[in-house]
């Protein structure tokens, strides 16, 4: 068993960042923060992710959909699915999960 210590608490970051706060070869788990009024600019993973809002507000979009994100809200993105946050209205943070760990899938890319 692991505690895992400040997961989902915003960081004043500019630009948006992700801190991977654990891994293992199976999932990774991190926090990725937008400050308000940022441009997310993440491209599709290679794995598939759970995003938990854990303060904020803002909108994820993807070619089919879009889900207003605030605390206590969870979304799913399967692997390859473009998506985005956008209309990002308050810092805002998310508890990141991918499945498995990120980057262990093909090449890395940004969070």
């Amino acid at each position: 068993m692991q505690v895992i210590s400040g997961v989902g608490q915003f960081a004043r970051v500019d630009p948006p960042d992700w801190v991977e706060q654990l891994r293992v070869p199976s999932l990774s788990v991190g926090t990725y923060s937008i400050a308000a009024g940022a441009t997310d600019t993440q491209s599709p993973h290679t794995e598939d992710e759970i995003y938990i809002c854990t303060s904020g507000h803002a909108r994820l979009w993807t070619p089919t959909n879009d889900a207003i994100m605030t605390p206590g809200v969870v979304a799913y993105v399967p692997a390859g699915e473009e998506h985005r946050f956008v209309d990002v209205a308050e810092h805002f943070a998310v508890i990141v999960v991918f499945s498995p760990a990120y980057g262990s899938v093909g090449p890395r890319r940004r969070a």
